[in-house]
């Protein structure tokens, strides 16, 4: 059993037709956000594709918060706190 969950919602394909494809996945133990380029090492993507890798990857980010958001402290999460500028 892995313990990354793949977007289902993905079905991208390279422009040469070659049978590359993208897979962006969430790790459900720890956040962690993969992203593979299946059957090579590197893709060439037209602009639609590339638009929905980037959702896809925006999606995941946002499952990978809720995952951390469960086992970070608040207290170390929080962008409110005031940092002090550099001189």
């Amino acid at each position: 059993m892995s313990a990354f969950s793949s977007d289902l919602d993905l079905n991208v394909q390279d422009v040469t037709g070659n049978g590359t494809d993208v897979d962006v996945a969430t790790n459900l133990l720890n956040g962690d956000i993969r992203l593979s380029i299946l059957w090579t090492q590197e893709i060439l993507l037209s602009a639609d594709s590339a638009d929905q890798v980037a959702l896809a990857l925006q999606r995941a980010a946002e499952q990978a918060r809720k995952i951390t958001a469960n086992t970070t402290p608040e207290s170390t999460t929080s962008t409110d706190q005031a940092q002090p500028k550099p001189e």
